[in-house]
């Protein structure tokens, strides 16, 4: 679904149904500094400690367009640009018309070639799909990043914060007072449109979108287990936008599940000299320093972590999996409403709570639950999951 708003700005938005280590992904939040004020990056990158990577890793591949959407500008769309003017026009062949039946899937971050060939992506993968074929026809460009608090999955022991970034076309300036101008502006988010109307965002560069997407790719990478093809990623991240802080918590993380203690401490610390209060540095770095043997300074740590962040994401989620564990399903249910309520668009805390109430006996609450799950899951696995699991209690309920 693609709804429409106008300038100031114009909105068009495709619904997506968007370590312990800690990490940020988007589909991310983006830490920017001066780049005076940010860790020299050579004196924190490691390279002989890990396998080279499979396939070389260029910034420039991440917006490039394919042959397959350079003749999708210039000859299938030739009508709609023609009518619409090129701006317009693309947006009415991408989003408005549903040409590329665009659909979300969370499942990894594809650059923009690879989004306009499997016709699907993330938000931050539709957006530099976009991106890249704005580019094609000479509309200006503007990235944004939401700002404010932040959407939290996992991976088995990974957990991810999610951000969002949209983008806008078009001049910031208009010069025509009356009628049609091309270049009005026009926001693209890949959010409904009423959840996209609340953000608050601020601008970001191109080179931030790039780290974005490489950061991305490492996260991805780390939770397939592949260590050492995480830290390359990871390493482009930072050498794509040294001010994007968040590349270096997930070296971090990396070198922590290597075993590179020193050099995980070396990292995080740096992180945490520039942004002293990102709690996600901080929850990665105790578990190093613990590692290394500084418990004292690692006790201090969590003690500020406490005072900064005293309900954590997910506290609430793993103590329902304990209880649920023990047998103690009311208490369970109770644990994962509390997650629900917290954070009402997330699939997995839906799908345990109705399994909590399956246990109970509660089948129309947990079909409910089942159901808000398959509604808001991000991936083609965790929705038949959740679709073959709705469809037993669906037939328990009509016999």
């Amino acid at each position: 679904m693609v709804t429409v708003a106008s300038q100031a700005p114009r909105r068009h938005a495709l619904a997506p149904p968007a370590l312990m280590v800690v990490l940020t992904l988007l589909l991310g939040l983006a830490g920017c500094a001066d780049l005076s004020q940010t860790p020299a990056t050579a004196s924190l990158l490691d390279d002989a400690a890990f396998t080279p990577p499979p396939s070389p890793i260029r910034p420039q591949d991440v917006l490039a367009p394919s042959a397959a959407m350079q003749h999708y500008v210039s000859d299938e769309i030739a009508g709609d640009l023609f009518i619409h003017g090129r701006k317009d026009g693309l947006i009415e062949a991408l989003y408005t018309r549903g040409q590329l039946r665009l659909e979300y899937d969370a499942s990894m971050t594809r650059n923009a070639s690879e989004t306009f060939a499997s016709r699907s992506g993330n938000c931050l993968s539709l957006v530099i799909m976009t991106a890249s074929l704005a580019h094609e026809l000479h509309v200006p460009v503007h990235f944004q990043l939401a700002v404010g608090e932040d959407t939290w999955s996992r991976n088995g022991d990974l957990y991810l914060a999610i951000g969002h970034v949209n983008l806008v076309l078009g001049k910031p300036h208009s010069t025509v007072a009356f009628g049609h101008d091309e270049d009005a502006l026009t926001v693209v988010d890949f959010l409904p449109q009423e959840d996209a109307a609340k953000l608050a965002v601020r601008p970001i560069d191109e080179s931030t979108v790039v780290a974005m997407y490489m950061n991305n790719r490492a996260v991805e990478t780390l939770a397939e287990g592949h260590v050492d093809e995480a830290y390359w990623w990871a390493r482009a991240a930072i050498n794509a936008d040294p001010r994007f802080l968040n590349g270096y918590n997930t070296l971090g993380a990396i070198y922590s599940r290597h075993g590179n203690w020193a050099d995980a401490r070396r990292v995080l610390v740096a992180a945490l000299e520039r942004e002293p209060r990102n709690s996600d540095a901080m929850a990665n770095l105790i578990p190093v320093l613990e590692a290394l043997g500084e418990t004292e300074r690692a006790r201090v740590l969590a003690m500020q972590l406490r005072a900064i962040e005293p309900n954590p994401p997910f506290a609430d989620f793993n103590r329902g999996l304990t209880a649920m564990q023990n047998a103690q399903y009311a208490t369970a249910r109770d644990l994962f409403a509390k997650e629900v309520r917290r954070q009402p668009w997330y699939h997995e805390f839906h799908y345990w709570l109705g399994l909590a109430h399956m246990r109970l006996g509660e089948l129309p609450e947990a079909r409910d639950e089942l159901k808000l799950a398959m509604e808001n899951s991000t991936t083609h696995h965790d929705y038949n999951l959740y679709a073959a699991k709705f469809e037993r209690i669906s037939q328990a309920l009509t016999r």
